[in-house]
């Protein structure tokens, strides 16, 4: 059945000598992978940067239930991130997110409200001229919320430490030990209720920076088990040092 979507790119592999495998967040059927034929061939190679992460296509696919990876008929742009291609360091962070919701983004249904957040941060990231180094902290905490496992706020009467397994604040480290120290307890804290424009204005240095990532990834792993390895969180770090 031909099917259309708007979707949010997010990662690409080599699949043949002149095509590639696309996985895509689209907003009307989830997470997907299409076969892009020809797309690594001379003619159609320019082609090929509209299928980086973070782009907004609108597709056209052949949908088959029994077939784990579907075919692309056609597709035109709804929105190129440019200043992500020409950056390197928004470059580096499209790239480990993409990675990131590739692993995360496991449901095959839709779930337009979390598809939305996902387009509308991406063209806020693209038009981001200054104070974006935080970016992807702030995403991956608010894409938490839509997961299904949104960290609690800290009030004033909760503790210092947070604790991984509730994704609430305590007074006490947990018995369980899955917990952030009271340094990067408080860092989160802030992230929490931090606006993406708020989020850019929190001075970090880069190790911290890269300690309170590292900490959204381990919570992810908390509440998602088997969470592949993200490739590109080393070259990221190093970008943020």
């Amino acid at each position: 059945m031909l099917q259309k979507s708007r979707a949010v790119i997010l990662h690409q592999l080599k699949y043949t000598d002149s095509g590639i495998i696309v996985q895509a967040y689209t907003r009307e059927f989830g997470r997907v992978s299409v076969i892009v034929k020809g797309m690594r061939s001379k003619k159609s190679g320019k082609h090929n940067a509209l299928f980086q992460p973070m782009s907004v296509l609108d597709l056209v696919f052949y949908q088959k239930e029994s077939r784990s990876v579907q075919v692309l008929r056609e597709f035109s742009v709804s929105y190129s991130p440019l200043s992500i291609y020409s950056d390197i360091r928004k470059s580096t962070i499209a790239m480990f997110l993409g990675e990131m919701m590739t692993s995360v983004l496991r449901e095959e249904s839709p779930n337009q409200v979390m598809y939305d957040f996902i387009e509308t941060s991406v063209k806020y990231f693209d038009l981001s001229q200054s104070g974006y180094s935080n970016f992807h902290i702030s995403f991956l905490i608010g894409l938490t919320g839509y997961l299904g496992f949104g960290p609690g706020p800290r009030s004033e009467a909760s503790g210092r430490y947070f604790d991984f397994e509730n994704g609430t604040f305590a007074a006490m480290p947990p018995v369980h030990g899955n917990y952030a120290d009271p340094g990067i307890s408080s860092v989160l804290a802030e992230f929490l209720k931090a606006s993406f424009d708020e989020a850019g204005k929190i001075s970090l240095r880069g190790a911290v920076r890269n300690e309170v990532l590292e900490t959204i990834i381990k919570y992810y792993s908390t509440h998602l088990p088997g969470l592949k390895k993200i490739n590109s969180l080393e070259v990221l770090k190093e970008i943020f040092k």
